[in-house]
């Protein structure tokens, strides 16, 4: 059907075609008879074109003075009132429609009504077919939250009056009238149904096991239930309500096409459809699966052009549904949408058509889920691969102990003359680099031992410009911009030295034809709480920090992978994967942030936050005069060695030995508690492990303080010294020494301890 105003333009266009045709007969023709009938046509067509057109600008104005006067009629109904023009754009609305939807003049109504209903263009298509035949409609819909009756009124032009009065300002009426609704309680108990759902049961049943025959129910699935009319099949969508409530929405179908093809079986469900071949040719999608895959009406297609993800191909699954294998079980699945990530989750079920199967998809956009799956097992990885790097850690840091300990004891029989001095410092210099890298794990897992002091961080980058120009080479131009009223921080020198030095190293390999890195310090007070990238940072004063380069960029889907273990976006070979995942480890560690921008082509930006350290003005810190003491070359004291690893005990014993000390060695805690037992047997200080099977260091040195109250403790582990303190009381008079540890470091700490 052609609206009035169409038709009465295309009329004009016909005359003025006409009319213009007919003049150029009449210049053309030799007759002149002939040229005045000609031109006399010509001037009839060209007033009838005239006629038409002026006709039509009339028809303009009376339509706009009934659009405006339906706008006046509606403007203080308490329903949400909308008119809309043949295109199905909103033309006016009322003030309780603009205030509830808030969509402009122009917009379509299938996007207003989207903030209601699941599938709003079923329900503006079917209602407008309806009104277009019958001149008005009145249909009570049911949303996720709230019922409304729409009431639409089709007017001459195409111009339609759509009011929607919701349950809240009206006390009568079904829920829905056009589908079954139940609500269940927690044990299956049927506390509600509708007028359609009792129709379509035949009866107040009073719970699911009384009308489902295949119980449990699946959202998505097809099931058999006990009908007025003998055993029918359902399409069951289920909403939680909260309070272990649930709303379920039942749809008849049936084996053959006839249903689905009906407004009732398929475009009309708020749930998106799909009807496939076996082979994954699309038949059919009803508007909400054409909303979700962002379907184009013109190409159908595969389906494997639109999904992916199921780990074999989808042909395969779909021809085992065919057979009737495999049939109402989900699959988890990814559609190829170029805008953005969206998974779904698809449930198959097959009908007969003419003796043919073809298969019914159901689609649950579960990006939200998967979202949240991917987040903690990004968690749990992270966590597992924390602690292996911790154990890897520690059982390296016993390692490089026990290589670097002996190799002190042989350079102590070994002067500089000695043919294999030199060999013996290349040993000890490795083992520290070894240990350097360990360093590394221990800092991704967050267990590195920090020395934390108050830093400038103007005088940390002065100190550190050199060694950085030198890294990044004559194609990169480094700068440093700082604020000059900078706070201080607490952190570790060494630590936050690395992570300038893996920062910029990657600025640098991210320009290969060179560019400009950077560095740009400020102070920066947080109002309110920032919350970014799933970080939360509480308000308060903070050191900032930003590295920026530019380089390629990193592209948007590798953005939020930069800091896993282990994944680079260079090329084999060329990196480790584990620069940023320590620099992060690091920055957390600290008490910081860390956060990444970057465009691709145009450079990368990283930005650290950590936060101010600021004295108060009234009580300014003490200035402590650090005392350099000599050592002894000789001590004295027993000292009860606690070890279980046999190479670091003999290395630590022989250490002590030669400088005076007595050794009495246990291997386990349980041992060292049953030589303390001896009340005779006099001990000076304990050095034991941490970390040992059975009893660990802290308990045991514990259990002795009972009888022994005032020996020293020297606690040695490879992981770091808060690994084990976490919710445990300090112990006093202790000190920590982390592994490796050289000879020197362990004799001068246990004389420190004795003092």
């Amino acid at each position: 059907m052609i609206p009035a105003g169409e038709l009465n333009l295309r009329v004009a266009a016909i005359f003025a075609l006409l009319a213009s045709s007919t003049y150029a007969v009449a210049l053309a023709s030799t007759n002149e008879l002939a040229g005045l009938v000609a031109l006399t046509a010509t001037g009839v067509f060209a007033a009838l074109a005239v006629g038409w057109i002026v006709i039509r600008a009339i028809r303009i104005v009376q339509m706009d003075r009934r659009r405006t006067l339906l706008a006046q009629a509606m403007e203080f109904d308490p329903a949400y009132c909308f008119v809309t023009g043949p295109d199905g754009l909103i033309a006016s609305a009322n003030a309780s429609a603009r205030e509830r939807f808030d969509r402009e003049p122009g917009t379509p109504l299938v996007e207003a009504l989207r903030d209601v209903f699941a599938g709003a263009e079923g329900i503006v298509f079917r209602l407008q077919q309806k009104a277009a035949t019958t001149g008005s409609v009145l249909e009570d819909v049911t949303s996720h939250a709230e019922g409304f009756r729409l009431h639409v009124r089709q007017l001459e032009d195409g111009i339609a009056v759509w009011r929607l009065e919701s349950e809240a300002t009206r006390s009568l009426g079904p829920r829905r009238a056009d589908t079954a609704v139940l609500t269940t309680g927690r044990n299956g108990a049927i506390l509600f149904m509708n007028p359609a759902a009792r129709t379509l049961i035949g009866q107040r049943a009073k719970a699911l096991s009384d009308i489902v025959e295949d119980l449990p129910l699946r959202s998505g699935g097809v099931h058999r239930i006990k009908a007025a009319e003998g055993v029918a099949r359902v399409l069951v969508q289920r909403t939680d309500i909260g309070a272990g409530r649930q709303e379920l929405l039942l749809a008849p179908i049936e084996d053959t096409s006839d249903d689905l093809e009906g407004e009732r079986g398929f475009d009309t469900l708020p749930v998106p459809l799909l009807k496939v071949t076996p082979d994954g040719t699309l038949i059919r999608a009803n508007p909400e699966a054409r909303r979700l895959l962002d379907l184009p009406i013109e190409r159908a297609g595969n389906l494997s052009e639109y999904m992916e993800g199921l780990g074999r191909a989808l042909t395969d699954w779909l021809h085992e549904a065919a057979d009737g294998r495999g049939l109402h079980r989900s699959e988890f699945l990814r559609l190829t949408r170029p805008d953005r990530e969206v998974f779904v989750q698809v449930t198959l079920n097959r009908v007969i058509e003419h003796g043919m199967p073809s298969l019914i998809a159901v689609l649950n956009d579960a990006t939200e889920l998967k979202t949240l799956e991917a987040q903690f097992v990004q968690s749990q990885k992270m966590q597992a691969i924390g602690q292996l790097a911790g154990g890897v850690a520690h059982d390296f840091n016993n390692l490089l102990t026990a290589i670097s300990g002996h190799c002190d004891l042989l350079l102590l029989r070994h002067d500089q003359g000695d043919p294999d001095y030199g060999d013996l410092v290349q040993i000890n210099q490795n083992a520290n680099r070894a240990a350097a890298l360990v360093g590394q794990l221990l800092a991704f897992s967050r267990k590195q031992t920090m020395r934390p002091e108050v830093l400038d961080l103007r005088d940390t980058l002065a100190d550190l410009t050199h060694l950085l120009n030198r890294l990044v080479g004559e194609k990169v131009r480094l700068l440093l911009n700082h604020d000059p009223a900078l706070p201080t921080i607490r952190g570790d020198r060494r630590q936050l030295e690395q992570v300038m030095m893996n920062l910029v190293v990657n600025a640098r390999d991210a320009m290969p034809e060179g560019g400009e890195v950077s560095i740009t310090t400020e102070r920066r007070v947080l109002r309110d709480r920032l919350e970014r990238d799933r970080a939360v940072v509480p308000p308060g004063v903070y050191v900032s920090v930003a590295i920026s380069d530019e380089g390629v960029g990193i592209p948007k889907d590798k953005l939020q992978k930069v800091f896993e273990p282990f994944f680079t976006t260079k090329r084999t070979g060329e990196g480790t994967g584990l620069g940023l995942s320590t620099v992060y480890g690091i920055v957390k560690q600290s008490g910081g942030y860390i956060f990444v921008d970057s465009v691709p082509g145009q450079g990368t930006t990283f930005s650290l936050l950590f936060p101010a350290f600021e004295r108060s003005a009234e009580a300014p810190a003490p200035q402590v005069e650090e005392k350099v003491q000599k050592l002894p070359e000789k001590g004295s004291g027993v000292v009860l060695l606690v070890e279980d690893e046999a190479p670091v005990r003999a290395f630590a014993a022989r250490a002590l030995r030669l400088r005076g000390y007595t050794v009495i060695e246990a291997e386990t805690a349980e041992e060292a508690l049953d030589l303390l037992e001896d009340d005779s047997m006099a001990v000076d200080i304990f050095v034991t492990d941490v970390v040992m099977p059975g009893m660990d260091g802290p308990t045991w040195v514990r259990k002795a303080r009972e009888t022994r109250p005032d020996v020293g403790v020297v606690f040695v582990s490879g992981y770091a010294e808060d690994a084990f303190g976490d919710g445990q009381d300090s112990i006093p008079n202790s000190v920590f020494l982390p592994k490796p540890f050289s000879l020197s470091d362990l004799t001068e700490t246990v004389h420190a301890q004795l003092l």
